[in-house]
């Protein structure tokens, strides 16, 4: 099947496939050849067709719910400047850090983010989430300031505060697709 795809070329080691937004992006190294990027598309196709078949399925979701006007962003944004850092609150001492500030920002890919100066930043999306997905997140930001990493220790630490972290894990990786995708 011949398939429709973006390449963006960057200093990377390894070509990858990413979908979003029911488009297929190939990120590859500097200077791959055309040949190599197809090769890896037809041993993919797969995947691709599963993942671009949900992607789009995702879009049609987000479009009967309708995309998030600014009005209703700000209002999100809003909210979870106010409960987000009352969340971060309650877990910090139970992992045994301090964070160094917290951003709520609009983000069409991430729930969450620890930079290495111990900043935290979360996604206002999360205020539409279950109240349990929200805290999953922010105990998996706080233990990054632990861990800088997903190792074995990083995940222990999170079980060990969240026990369940796997369930809102899962719940955001595909009710949480729709809610992105309605930041288009």
């Amino acid at each position: 099947m011949d398939f429709k795809y973006k390449v963006v070329f960057s200093r990377r080691k390894t070509l990858g496939l990413s979908i979003s937004n029911g488009e297929l992006l190939v990120r590859a190294p500097w200077g791959k050849p055309k040949g190599m990027i197809d090769s890896l598309i037809r041993e993919k196709a797969g995947w691709i067709e599963q993942h671009l078949a949900e992607s789009k399925a995702r879009m049609r979701e987000a479009e009967e719910v309708g995309h998030l006007t600014y009005e209703e962003l700000r209002a999100l944004g809003e909210e979870a400047v106010k409960v987000i850092p009352e969340r971060v609150r309650h877990y910090a001492p139970l992992i045994g850090v301090r964070p160094r500030g917290i951003t709520v920002r609009n983000q069409k890919t991430r729930w969450g983010s620890c930079s290495a100066k111990g900043n935290l930043n979360f996604n206002c999306l999360l205020m539409l989430a279950p109240r349990e997905v929200l805290d999953s997140v922010v105990v998996h930001e706080l233990c990054h300031l632990k861990e800088m990493n997903h190792s074995d220790r990083f995940y222990a630490e999170v079980y060990r505060v969240f026990p369940d972290y796997d369930r809102c894990d899962r719940w955001l990786k595909t009710e949480g697709k729709v809610l992105l995708a309605r930041m288009i």
